[in-house]
């Protein structure tokens, strides 16, 4: 077997293979009738997944790295911005056919990486100043756990779990303990007290309380035996039980406090989302967020010809001719305006030259800086999150 993985190399994506094979034959048409004309292409969303009243831009930095090969001219919003339903996000223009097999890469860079990064920020508006830490790598193909850690990281999330995805973004990775190290000790205090023993004296002492026993009991147990070293008791997988999960941790939080421990955090995962988490948030210091992380619904774009040598054009259905986005900081009003009519004094363009035939013109931004600025944008403009019957 050549290839022992279900993945495309970065050569093969780079060289257009991964292209919907209609791209390859209207090339071969257009070339055979020497149709070979300059266009301006934009990228938009109509609407969002759910009825998601905003969404985060990601997937950019690998876009650019394709592009970058490219003869083309590239504008784009920054990375991480915060936009709206029908907002160009980019815009490539360029020769047809130097750009034209690279649609379906560039789709899927942006779809799949910005729905990560909106579901990650949606996460953190309802957690608040509450640790949060992607869990959901498990739940996706390995090939990708870099992208979807250094999204999830990007959107809001304070730490990710797997080894490449955390070394990828410049952090430490975040962990606790595993149920099949507990069962393997037959005992949760065994296995904490071990592992108290053992791992470096850096990563705090986070105990997972529900393999076994109640977990008001298993909390009580594990915070005399550790005492001041426990940092944390970690409730998992609250799906695979039929209780109020909600009550679970306002009795755990009661029991640790009336004895004294009222500095253990609780920790909460499995199953976890924005919508339970506005409910937890009463009674719960962490959350590890997995799946719905990992496998958010993407978002999705469409590459549309809006301009061929010059002249306005589009499709049926949408607006034609190149566009600017407009945003006033102080008000926060955005515009989506023509891009040849003239810049009101207050308003700002958010989509900026970013590359000219292979010469990046503005230095992309590191991911603790990127993630700064997403945060930034939910503070300031208070973006909220629907109410859970909009799931």
């Amino acid at each position: 077997m050549d290839k022992p993985f279900h993945i495309a190399t970065a050569k093969e994506i780079l060289e257009g293979k991964v292209t919907d094979v209609y791209f390859e034959r209207a090339l071969s048409v257009l070339n055979a009738k020497n149709i070979r004309k300059n266009v301006k292409a934009e990228f938009v969303v109509k609407r969002f997944p759910r009825n998601y009243p905003w969404a985060v831009l990601a997937g950019l930095d690998e876009a650019i790295a394709l592009l970058s090969n490219l003869p083309v001219k590239v504008k784009a919003m920054r990375e991480g911005t915060v936009f709206y339903p029908n907002e160009p996000v980019l815009i490539i223009e360029g020769l047809y056919q130097d750009f034209a097999v690279h649609e379906t890469a560039i789709l899927g860079f942006l779809c799949q990486a910005s729905g990560i990064a909106t579901k990650a920020s949606r996460v953190r508006v309802a957690a608040g100043d509450k640790p949060v830490v992607h869990f959901g790598a498990r739940r996706m193909h390995p090939s990708i756990t870099p992208m979807i850690d250094r999204n999830s990281y990007i959107g809001g999330c304070d730490g990710v779990a797997t080894l490449l995805g955390a070394e990828d973004v410049g952090i430490k990775p975040s962990g606790t303990m595993p149920h099949s190290m507990i069962l393997l000790f037959r005992d949760t205090v065994d296995a904490a007290k071990a592992f108290d023993e053992v791992v470096e004296p850096f990563v705090q002492r986070t105990v997972l309380i529900d393999t076994f026993h109640d977990e008001k009991f298993e909390s009580i147990r594990v915070a005399e035996a550790l005492g001041k070293k426990l940092f944390a008791v970690r409730l998992d997988t609250p799906g695979s039980r039929r209780g109020d999960f909600p009550a679970i941790c306002r009795e755990v939080r009661w029991e640790l406090d009336i004895r004294g421990h009222k500095d253990v955090k609780i920790f909460v995962s499995g199953g976890v989302d924005e919508f339970s988490i506005q409910q937890l948030n009463a009674m719960v210091d962490a959350y590890g967020v997995g799946t719905s992380i990992s496998s958010a619904p993407v978002l999705d774009f469409a590459m549309d010809i809006i301009e061929i040598e010059g002249e306005p054009v589009s499709k049926r259905g949408k607006l034609s001719g190149e566009k600017q986005v407009y945003l006033n900081p102080k008000t926060g009003k955005r515009k989506v305006v023509p891009a040849s009519q003239k810049r009101e004094r207050s308003f700002e363009p958010l989509l900026k030259p970013i590359l000219s035939n292979g010469r990046l013109l503005l230095k992309q931004p590191e991911n603790a800086e990127l993630r700064n600025y997403v945060l930034k944008q939910l503070k300031d403009s208070q973006l909220e999150i629907e109410a859970p019957s909009g799931r």
